[in-house]
């Protein structure tokens, strides 16, 4: 039988633990970049050129992917929403309030 000739991809040389940790990991790390964001409008009272429509749309895509996450019950996809849902919250309250 001749060799399989498909590349292997780069996910394939990750076990599943370890990509649930990495996962993981900058969802925390992803997490911890918008910080800056919420604390600017609430503390700095400065909202200039932030879309209230986009991170609308953020809030919306992490409140679907929280009830993907539970239907799945993933703790790596809802876990992480519920920051993203305070924090896309916070930004867009912020905008509404200072902007």
């Amino acid at each position: 039988m001749a060799p399989d000739p498909t590349p292997a991809s780069a996910f394939g040389l990750l076990s599943e633990t370890t990509l649930r940790r990495v996962l993981g990991g900058m969802s925390l790390f992803t997490l911890l970049m918008t910080v800056p964001q919420v604390l600017t409008i609430w503390i700095g009272r400065q909202a200039a050129g932030v879309s209230v429509w986009s991170w609308s749309a953020y809030l919306i895509s992490a409140l679907l992917w929280f009830w993907f996450g539970l239907l799945k019950r993933d703790k790596n996809i809802y876990l992480p929403c519920i920051g993203w849902i305070v924090l896309n919250s916070a930004v867009i309250a912020g905008a509404v309030v200072y902007g």
